[in-house]
């Protein structure tokens, strides 16, 4: 069974409403101004509002252009042409270019009356008052997505749990059962879920706090260390005491993955195993001592991943531990 969406209800109350006040007005192609509603109506209210300004003024661009040039040359196919070689490049000058489709109709409804006057030109902007000023009347309303928003965050907070959790134990045993799959499907929630918080920064005019697009833009970054360091635990062929501590330690990172944690005291945590390292004994065989580099490799990325949650300002404006 197919779904309607909100849009296209709105869009369709929309277009009945601006129909019927212009129809009511007696004004001319009254019908534009239904036209007009569904291509306003947007996905947020900053595109809408924005979209609606540029066909505004590309409507009124043009309706300047039709009477220069109707006025001049006449009213016939050549107008039409040389109007529109214009008219296009100017309006893609302007950024105007949502309101090109939006202008031609304003155009061919002065060149079917053969005429530019007032009045004609008052019906115009009648017509684009009703139809602009209802899609964004109607698209005040955008539905809350914070719940939504909320559910990505647990939804990939689990992932990077899950993530760091088979990380560690590949470093104790050297095997996995573990297909990776978790890993594209992360990569997926986590781009959906930062498109989600950016329509969410969309649809308020005034400052709004960008918590959300913050999160999950940070959670991104994360993630790209990530992918850097999955194939550096696979290279890993011998299992020595350090691995076992580095595993205690990228699981404890694990069990702290959550909303309010800065990463400060798994960064603590992480210095003091750099410390132990540097006291122990040096390698004594040549894969030993490549198995100690890679895994000092695999602190130092850790580090920068601590790093960008430590730098990370949650929606309070203290700082909480770990």
């Amino acid at each position: 069974m197919f779904k309607i969406g909100y849009r296209t209800v709105k869009t369709a109350v929309g277009a009945a409403a601006a129909l019927f006040l212009a129809q009511a007005l007696d004004l001319q192609f009254y019908s534009s101004a239904g036209i007009l509603v569904i291509l306003c109506v947007q996905n947020t209210k900053r595109k809408s509002l924005k979209v609606s300004l540029h066909r505004l003024g590309a409507c009124l661009l043009a309706i300047l252009f039709s009477f220069v040039i109707f006025e001049t040359i006449g009213y016939h196919a050549l107008a039409i042409g040389l109007l529109i070689l214009l008219f296009i490049p100017t309006a893609v000058m302007l950024r105007m270019e949502e309101g090109i489709v939006t202008s031609s109709v304003i155009v061919m409804h002065i060149y079917s009356l053969k005429t530019v006057t007032w009045p004609i030109v008052w019906n115009e902007v009648c017509i684009l008052i009703i139809g602009i000023g209802i899609a964004l009347l109607v698209n005040l309303y955008m539905p809350s997505v914070e719940r939504e928003l909320m559910r990505y965050q647990q939804l990939v907070e689990e992932y990077f749990k899950l993530l760091l959790h088979e990380m560690a134990v590949y470093l104790r045993s050297r095997e996995s059962d573990w297909d990776g799959k978790e890993m594209i499907e992360a990569y997926e929630l986590l781009h959906q879920a930062k498109a989600l918080a950016f329509q969410k920064l969309e649809n308020h005019f005034t400052r709004e706090d960008d918590y959300y697009y913050r999160y999950f833009t940070m959670r991104i970054r994360q993630f790209e260390i990530l992918e850097r360091v999955m194939p550096l635990v696979a290279s890993l062929s011998w299992t020595y005491e350090q691995s076992e501590m580095v595993a205690k330690f990228i699981e404890s990172v694990g069990g702290a993955v959550r909303p309010e944690s800065t990463g400060l005291i798994s960064l603590q945590y992480l210095h003091e195993l750099r410390e132990q390292f540097r006291v122990m004994p040096l390698p004594t065989t040549r894969e030993e001592f490549e198995t100690r580099a890679m895994l000092l490799q695999l602190l130092s990325e850790m580090e920068q991943y601590l790093i960008i949650k430590s730098e990370f300002k949650g929606k309070h404006t203290y700082i909480q531990s770990l």
